[in-house]
């Protein structure tokens, strides 16, 4: 439920203080505050160092999905900057969100020369392709009630405060549903 990239994180660590230009900065957003936002030019990629995000879609309707959470070490905007399109979906903070920033000619020039860097993000794609399959299958396997307490987990081990919204978002279902299961579960 939450994603995290250690590999990944100490690599663009290193990168960070070997720099003699720079090319990778330190950014921090407070909770609620967009990183990315679909449909948007992408203007730089980022790793997050420390912090909760929601990776988003947004629906013609008005209607959020979310698809994941993101935490230290995923890597937002690389396949939007490697295609060259707008962003995919949104990423909002969750919490206060510390990521490295890296300018798109350093991230190509870092593509084109950086072994480690490639290796790490097939494996981030790779993980992505096993996560969307996984999270497909066990949305058909289980139900909602037992999705919905592994997220109320996953909440409560974070230390974070998802919102209803979020919860729903997540889950794929209303408000309304949510609140019936909670009742269901004597959570509400």
């Amino acid at each position: 439920m939450l994603r995290t990239n250690q590999s990944f994180l100490s690599h663009l660590e290193k990168l960070y203080h070997k720099q003699s230009v720079k090319n990778i900065i330190l950014e921090t957003f407070s909770k609620g505050q967009e990183l990315l936002i679909q449909d948007h030019s992408v203007s730089k990629v980022m790793l997050i160092k420390d912090g909760i995000t929601k990776c988003y879609f947004e629906e013609e309707n008005g209607k959020e999905y979310i698809v994941e959470f993101l935490g230290s070490g995923e890597i937002l905007g690389e396949v939007e900057l490697i295609k060259n399109i707008p962003c995919l979906c949104s990423i909002e903070a969750l919490t206060e969100v510390t990521v490295y920033t890296i300018s798109l000619s350093y991230f190509n020039e870092l593509i084109r020369k950086d072994l480690t860097l490639n290796n790490l993000l097939l494996n981030s794609f790779a993980e992505r392709i096993i996560n969307t399959s996984s999270r497909a299958s066990y949305q058909q396997l289980y139900t909602v009630e037992h999705t919905l307490t592994q997220l109320l987990k996953m909440q409560s081990k974070q230390n974070i405060k998802i919102s209803k919204e979020d919860m729903a978002a997540y889950l794929g279902i209303t408000v309304r549903s949510l609140n019936r299961i909670l009742k269901y579960l004597n959570l509400k």
